[in-house]
């Protein structure tokens, strides 16, 4: 039996979602969908999980994440109960419930606990440099080791361990039978829209929409290949010009793509852009934080500028830092991680 709880929309609010109470189960959202077919009513089965309460269904569904907020279901909602937001809000909180470390949670509902956060890093970086009265040199080295171990770190003992329990709660809680070979089959999903959110193309057929898909496949992209350049290639340590040049490119790629979708989010342009969680901002200001100040930092650097104007390297460690250990395992960063992961759980549970 269905247990209900009786403050979930209350909970709900708390990640950003909007009025959704408001729905009176019309189906103009389901209608408009795409994602609506003969076995579901999207999105309107999770609205009504959310207004009755049914948090063990949530939490056990991929659903909310085959969801790429088109905006459509929104824009023609008769009570504006905003259903594309309070899927961007189930998603946060089901982030939340995937990790084991509780801090998803409290960074998604208390953006004080950010802040407070992005100043423990800064005060880390800088008082842990000046304790070990460390050179520029020192301070660059050891900055590229975190790089390098920052990556397995997250990954293994953050990450990891929540897709397990997302795994655990969408498929093994569902009795779905293993069988080694449908998780084969299926990799390629996972790699695909890993690399290229190709779902976002089944949205509403306009320019807007197709440029939307391909900035953001050119932004993952070059996050992947300027963070392959830095950390594989040692960048700032490099004599190679070829990594150089490339590195350059890749940064320039980031900082340019990131500042439009800032300025999208100001002009607030589409259905997409209306509704900002603080999580959003965070994640396109420190990205694009990251471009711009590695960039300058490989320009200071060939330009013999950078041992008098060492605090640009500073300013690029700490947003690395704060990057690295707050957005990436805990923001919204993991939300390109899980989706994809949830698209690679779909075809599974489709595979016959």
């Amino acid at each position: 039996m269905a247990k209900t709880k009786l403050n979930f929309a209350e909970e709900l609010k708390k990640y950003g979602a909007e009025d959704f109470e408001a729905c009176y189960n019309c189906g103009n959202c389901s209608a408009i969908c795409n994602l609506t077919n003969k076995d579901d009513s999207f999105p309107r089965e999770l609205i009504r999980f959310s207004v009755l309460g049914l948090k063990q269904e949530l939490k056990g569904s991929i659903k909310p994440w085959l969801c790429y907020y088109c905006g459509e279901c929104s824009t023609k909602c008769p009570r504006q109960a905003f259903p594309g937001e309070l899927m961007m809000a189930i998603r946060r909180w089901q982030i939340s419930t995937y990790d084991w470390t509780g801090l998803s949670g409290i960074l998604y509902k208390k953006t004080f606990a950010y802040i407070i956060a992005f100043i423990l890093t800064i005060a880390m970086v800088l008082g842990i440099s000046e304790y070990l009265n460390l050179t520029h040199e020192k301070i660059m080295h050891y900055g590229h080791l975190f790089e390098m171990f920052a990556i397995g770190g997250v990954f293994t003992f953050i990450l990891l361990p929540n897709i397990i329990r997302m795994w655990y709660w969408s498929i093994y809680k569902h009795n779905i039978k293993f069988n080694f070979m449908h998780y084969f089959k299926a990799l390629g999903e996972l790699f695909t829209h890993m690399f290229t959110q190709k779902r976002t193309l089944s949205c509403e057929d306009t320019q807007e929409n197709k440029i939307w898909w391909f900035e953001h496949m050119i932004l993952v992209l070059g996050y992947l290949a300027l963070l392959f350049t830095t950390v594989f290639l040692d960048w700032f340590g490099s004599k190679n010009m070829i990594v150089v040049y490339f590195g350059y490119i890749v940064s320039a790629v980031v900082f340019i793509v990131t500042f439009d979708f800032v300025i999208r989010r100001i002009r607030k342009s589409s259905e997409k852009t209306t509704f900002t969680h603080p999580s959003d901002w965070f994640f396109v200001i420190w990205l694009f934080l990251m471009g711009i100040s590695a960039f300058v930092v490989r320009l200071f650097i060939d330009l013999n500028l950078l041992e008098n104007s060492f605090f640009i390297y500073y300013f690029h460690l700490i947003v690395l830092v704060q990057w690295a250990i707050i957005i990436v395992p805990f923001g919204k960063w993991s939300h390109f991680l899980y989706r994809s992961f949830a698209m690679y759980f779909d075809k599974i549970l489709k595979i016959k």
